[in-house]
């Protein structure tokens, strides 16, 4: 069992910055690919990044030159650096490990302020 959770969200105002961090327990598997989703309201859930345990690293277009992932294996953590924030990322994030059908965390809200 995995268990995913996130930390770091809350406001922040337009063109600012945010660091998310999802600390990872359990039967974890270095060699998955973890990644980052986010869902807004009235909206289904998408991808914004992820990244393979090689370090193969996939963004959405909408954050592609303003978010970074990364992750540590050896402590089992994985980050996303948010900058240039926009309203339209306003949104629930959700760490994830192993694609749609892996494990979720609990989501934690970002908020931007214009």
């Amino acid at each position: 069992q995995v268990q995913l959770v996130e930390s770091g969200g809350g406001l922040v105002q337009a063109g600012g910055s945010l660091r998310l961090s999802c600390a990872a327990s359990g039967s974890i598997f270095s060699g998955n690919t973890m990644g980052w989703y986010r869902q807004a309201p009235g909206k289904q859930r998408e991808l914004v990044a992820s990244i393979s345990s090689g370090g193969y690293i996939d963004y959405a277009d909408s954050v592609k030159g303003r978010f970074t992932i990364s992750r540590i294996n050896a402590i089992k953590t994985m980050f996303l650096q948010m900058n240039s924030r926009k309203p339209e990322d306003n949104a629930v994030y959700y760490c994830n490990y192993g694609g749609w059908r892996g494990n979720w965390g609990q989501g934690t809200q970002v908020t931007v302020s214009s």
